[in-house]
């Protein structure tokens, strides 16, 4: 079901700003590795023509197809774990024809429509027991499958995205102080246990990350901890205008590989480094504009699963930049996070513009200025 809409009504200024925003990351993943740009910049394209079109679909209509979308989503990181590629001792794409992506990116689109549809149907009973329940078992078998491939960062992210949406859809605040009272001795819990040497909760290269953190001063030769300090050196080489993309300078950290995979988890430095200050500050506004654009909408959403929508994708931009900038300037242990919409990364691009095409189509759901078209 599409709906021909006024043209006055669409929501220009949010596509402007991931135009703008796509663009930069674009030439800086060009800065970073030139063989890249291309593939960056059709990634970029084809967001932006699936975004498109799922603006201009119903995305009530879409939510009918919930359960299906969640079961194929499951069925997808089953098969990461039976028929995935691996690298770098995780297992986490799937090659079909050619093309690798992440299923994981994906996943966490599926579970804001998952859970907005879901939440809007159990709204008067969501503080039940069994409603509760029956949200985590849902939650808990992407969970499973994407924590086992090993990938923490994404098990983490997707387990505040959940509670960001659950919190909007209306949970007790009591639950939530007693979930918080559970919830952080288990977290004190947890740390020290994978603080010991043998431990087997997590795998080794991870505990190796967030030791390296920790005891920075004590393993100051670590590739984790050299890694993150190059990188704030690299950002503050850039002081307030910067070095210019696709600069010569033998110093640069971009040129003279310091800085690893900076085409993706530190594509910031690189923005740092090229853009200075300036061009961080433009990228951060950028973010946040586009965080606050989806909570405006979501404040005039015609009913809740459009108000869970926006503030699922508001909130997963909002977690990403934040964890990839908390982590490129050292704040944070290494996890591996891209940034939204400047990244290298095709199955991060799509999935996040497949997400903003919701958005942009809740934001035109409060206009009832349309005509239905059935095209089925």
């Amino acid at each position: 079901m599409i709906k021909l809409y006024k043209l006055r009504d669409y929501d220009f200024r949010l596509v402007i700003a991931l135009i703008i925003l796509s663009f930069i990351g674009v030439l800086l993943v060009g800065s970073a590795d030139a063989s890249l740009q291309n593939r960056q910049l059709m990634g970029m394209i084809l967001g932006l023509i699936i975004m498109t079109v799922i603006s201009l679909m119903d995305f009530s209509w879409i939510l009918n197809f919930s359960w299906v979308i969640y079961i194929l989503n499951i069925l997808l990181l089953l098969a990461v774990r039976l028929f995935g590629s691996d690298a770098n001792g995780a297992t986490r794409w799937i090659s079909i024809g050619g093309f690798r992506f992440q299923p994981t990116e994906l996943t966490k689109i599926v579970i804001i429509i998952f859970f907005a549809r879901f939440f809007m149907e159990h709204e008067e009973n969501l503080n039940t027991l069994k409603t509760i329940l029956q949200s985590i078992v849902l939650i808990a078998i992407p969970l499973a499958l994407i924590y086992i491939q090993p990938d923490l960062k994404n098990t983490i992210t997707v387990v505040i995205l959940f509670c960001m949406i659950i919190y909007m859809a209306g949970l007790s605040y009591k639950i939530i102080g007693g979930t918080l009272l559970v919830a952080i001795p288990l977290a004190v819990v947890f740390l020290f246990i994978v603080m010991q040497p043998n431990q087997t909760l997590i795998a080794d290269y991870q505990r190796d990350r967030i030791m390296s953190f920790l005891n920075s001063e004590e393993d100051e030769y670590s590739d984790d901890v050299i890694q993150q300090e190059n990188s704030v050196m690299a950002i503050g080489s850039g002081q307030l205008t910067g070095k210019g993309l696709n600069n010569n300078e033998v110093s640069s950290a971009n040129n003279g590989d310091f800085v690893s995979e900076n085409q993706t988890d530190f594509i910031f430095s690189v923005a740092g480094e090229e853009l200075g200050f300036v061009g961080c500050a433009a990228i951060l506004l950028l973010l946040l504009f586009i965080v606050f654009e989806c909570i405006r909408i979501s404040l005039r959403a015609k009913d809740t699963s459009g108000k869970l929508i926006c503030c699922g994708m508001g909130a997963i931009v909002g977690i990403q930049s934040f964890i990839n900038i908390a982590v490129v300037t050292n704040i944070m242990p290494n996890t591996g996070t891209p940034l939204p919409f400047v990244s290298y990364g095709l199955t991060s691009m799509v999935s996040l513009y497949i997400g903003m095409g919701l958005v942009l189509n809740v934001g035109l759901q409060r206009y009832k200025k349309y005509r239905e078209v059935d095209v089925s």
